[in-house]
């Protein structure tokens, strides 16, 4: 796959919390959250952790998934025994490609989007309160958009013992398009938007469109996006 990634601070934030995630055929987005710098460590020790168990393996769901789960506990573990540490947490959206599909793992409300024969989709389900709301039918999208709890997440990296991931397999096809990235960019550029930038020849340009994109819209998040395309 051809790639390119950009991370951003926003127009609000002191730091950075989220992370770009590469490892060997991996790719992906880690937005950390928790008080003072635990959520920069939070999303830096999952990204450098998964890496680092996927790297001596052959894609497969078996070895993503207890990937994440080892990784979960560890940054779990961290928070537990560092007082400074306690509430850390992170999302994590990654993308691991095989000669014939790719795997995807995804734990919080970073997402994976997919372009393919013009057809832009939300791949993976957001693990928030008000994407619970939406699939219930409590919530519409305008609503759940304004909604007071909207970056409120219900599942996380290291804020539990143990972790279920959810692990989706898809076929890969030339030309398809992923985009994976940190609510900084989901959370305040509709998918139309998205869409259109994504259907431009350049992906070092549609990158760069879409972070500045996000920032005009206020850059109230730290912003964090992964490009990728399925060459022909």
């Amino acid at each position: 796959m051809k790639w390119i990634s950009r991370t951003h601070v926003g127009n609000v934030r002191k730091s950075n919390q989220d992370m770009v995630v590469l490892g060997r055929n991996l790719y992906g987005v880690a937005d950390g959250m928790g008080g003072h710098l635990a959520g920069d460590i939070a999303s830096r020790m999952a990204a450098e952790l998964l890496a680092d168990a996927l790297k001596p393996e052959t894609p497969n769901e078996d070895a993503l998934r207890q990937g994440v789960i080892d990784m979960n506990r560890m940054v779990f573990e961290r928070q537990q025994n560092d007082p400074s540490l306690h509430g850390m947490g992170t999302t994590l959206t990654v993308l691991w490609e095989a000669p014939s599909v790719v795997y995807l793992a995804h734990v919080g409300d970073s997402r994976a989007y997919l372009l393919r024969d013009d057809c832009f989709r939300q791949m993976t389900l957001d693990h928030s309160m008000v994407g619970e709301m939406m699939r219930e039918g409590l919530l519409t999208p305008e609503e759940a958009a304004v909604h007071p709890y909207r970056h409120m997440i219900t599942r996380a990296i290291g804020t539990d013992p143990v972790v279920e991931p959810d692990i989706l397999v898809f076929d890969k096809q030339p030309k398809d398009r992923w985009l994976i990235c940190s609510d900084g960019l989901s959370g305040f550029v509709g998918d139309a938007e998205m869409a259109q930038h994504l259907r431009q020849p350049d992906l070092t340009a549609d990158a760069d469109q879409l972070l500045s994109l996000a920032l005009s819209k206020g850059g109230q998040d730290n912003i964090t996006l992964v490009l990728l395309e399925v060459e022909a």
